[in-house]
């Protein structure tokens, strides 16, 4: 793995994984309505199951992380449960678990939360140390900065301009519009342009 690059979600998930067998979710710092990045990796099944009867808001592991920080396994989490969504995580064999949530602080003001479940017996001091580790790493990067020509045309992508349209603005060619648009993903690590663009509002570069 390149040093210089920040590390990314994607590059954590085997560690992840690894700590949590059963599958876990992750969301890194989250905004008003959404996560910046977010990973679930719990079983196809459990996903289908806890959306179609709609747990998110009733399930006392997600109202943990809404209201503390620090580390909790699952079964010290004593928070109501009136529909039995603990109950309902065994069934699926996601039976012990830790809950983990870092605070935002001055240079990263938005929380990041993770759930991770093993179905074989309760975490270790050790391991629950180690997905802190592994999800401060995330949590504490710092935004990635972008140039003035790059958040320009980013900019200009959120307005809904076409390259043809950015070219013109800028006096510069489309293909140098879409070179532009290619080292602004880079530098956010984003998939696409379009996703740049997002990040890059929502972490105030823009």
């Amino acid at each position: 793995m390149d040093s210089n690059k920040p590390v990314q979600l994607a590059d954590l998930k085997g560690s992840f994984s690894h700590l949590a067998p059963a599958g876990f979710y992750v969301a890194l710092r989250v905004g008003f309505y959404s996560p910046e990045d977010e990973c679930n990796a719990f079983p196809e099944t459990w996903v289908q199951h806890y959306t179609a009867r709609g747990f998110a808001v009733q399930d006392p592991l997600m109202r943990w992380t809404f209201t503390n920080h620090g580390t909790r396994r699952w079964s010290e989490i004593d928070l109501p449960d009136p529909a039995g969504v603990l109950a309902e995580y065994a069934k699926f064999l996601l039976c012990y678990g830790v809950a983990l949530c870092l605070p935002g602080h001055r240079n990263q003001p938005k929380r990041s939360f993770g759930l991770f479940a093993r179905g074989d017996r309760e975490y270790s001091d050790e391991e629950i140390s180690e997905l802190t580790q592994l999800l401060s790493a995330l949590h504490n990067q710092e935004p990635q900065a972008l140039t003035e020509n790059q958040a320009e045309v980013l900019r200009m992508l959120s307005a809904g301009m076409r390259h043809k349209e950015m070219a013109y603005a800028l006096s510069i060619s489309q293909s140098a519009v879409k070179a532009r648009l290619k080292a602004a993903a880079q530098r956010m690590n984003a998939k696409t342009a379009a996703q740049a663009a997002s990040l890059a509002s929502m972490r105030g570069l823009l």
